[in-house]
């Protein structure tokens, strides 16, 4: 938009500027101009200070030479014959997309004027957008988000060195090389680079050998620009198991046992993973219970039996402390009326013994 005129009239101030929004690329340099009217018969020498700003502090604008953001890469001119300013932002960053507004501060105390609305700034990087063009080559084209001049001048990057220059290149499908793309005049911002997958590699959780029954989770991940799919696959077949990053089998099985790869793919091209082996062994969740159940089982009988061993042992002291005041006959007949569970505790135990292990040992 051209010369709008934002400020319609206070007391005779005016501020008009060129365009009231503007897109720039990182790294690049923004000229943002205006024109600006006096009252009748002002003195220049009645303007104090007239400086451009973003931000206010204590409801006073901040002079964008203060800000400590734009340390060394803002300039101001004024050409006070023609009415005109414009400020100059050099090696222009993302944090920069802001609302820019010129103002006038004259001798009276609390006197300013602000062409306000303002210009929009907006900032944004490169990028390379991937289009196949055939089976075999792809074809890489250097865009921005602004609408930049037909002069515009790209370069562009194999793994960082310089091959070409355009605004587009062709490559191989499959390549394995890094490239990216750079506007003449942005201070060396390059765009992000494109690659193939790269670097794959699969886990399992929580292991890889398995119990049946469980479940276990597959993931794969790898280095891609732009993002890549996922597909697993198991050794020796050709359709899919699964696709995306995570894969889990539920219920395990011995079936389920084998070798595992997962396979990235992005408009660059594609890798597979190494193989990774999930093996069964043998035993099912509810096998592992029932060992469980077994052990729990057991242990109650061998705790029950050491403490009826140890209340045999008492009673026999006790009674045979008693004895020792009584006649020889009659310590024969306590000998002979201990409790007749003390005599056998293996007998109890073969009575306690687990019925399933019985049938086993037939």
């Amino acid at each position: 938009m051209c010369c709008v005129t934002v400020i319609q009239s206070q007391d005779g101030w005016r501020v008009n500027y060129l365009k009231t929004d503007v897109c720039a690329v990182k790294g690049s340099t923004v000229y943002i101009i205006c024109f600006f009217t006096h009252p009748p018969g002002i003195d220049p020498s009645d303007i104090k200070d007239r400086f451009w700003f973003t931000k206010e502090k204590d409801g006073e604008p901040v002079d964008l030479r203060t800000d400590s953001e734009y340390s060394g890469r803002v300039t101001y001119g004024y050409y006070s014959d023609w009415k005109r300013c414009y400020l100059l932002i050099t090696d222009v960053r993302e944090s920069d997309s802001a609302e820019y507004k010129f103002t006038f501060m004259t001798n009276k105390p609390g006197e300013k004027y602000t062409g306000s609305p303002g210009v929009t700034l907006s900032v944004t990087g490169l990028q390379v957008q991937v289009r196949r063009s055939d089976s075999t080559w792809l074809e890489l084209t250097c865009h921005s988000s602004c609408v930049l001049s037909d002069r515009a001048e790209y370069y562009w990057y194999k793994n960082e060195e310089i091959i070409k220059r355009g605004s587009s290149l062709l490559v191989s499908s499959g390549s394995t090389d890094r490239y990216s793309c750079y506007l003449e005049g942005s201070s060396g911002h390059l765009s992000p680079a494109v690659y193939g997958p790269q670097r794959l590699s699969v886990s399992a959780s929580p292991s890889a050998e398995m119990l049946e029954g469980d479940s276990v989770t597959l993931t794969c991940s790898a280095d891609a620009n732009p993002a890549a799919n996922y597909t697993w696959y198991k050794e020796h077949e050709d359709s899919p198991r699964a696709s995306g990053q995570i894969f889990t089998i539920t219920d395990f099985t011995a079936e389920h046992s084998g070798n595992y790869y997962c396979e990235a793919q992005n408009e660059m091209g594609r890798s597979n993973s190494t193989l990774l082996l999930i093996t069964s062994s043998g035993k099912s969740g509810v096998d592992r219970t029932t060992m469980i159940i077994h052990i729990t089982r057991w242990t109650l009988v061998v705790v029950m039996l050491i403490l009826l061993l140890l209340f045999c042992l008492w009673t026999r002291k006790k009674k045979a402390v008693s004895s020792t005041t009584e006649p020889h006959e009659s310590r024969e007949a306590v000998e002979m009326d201990l409790h007749p569970e003390c005599e056998d505790l293996s007998d109890m135990a073969a009575q306690r013994e687990d019925p399933e292990e019985q049938e086993d040992r037939v």
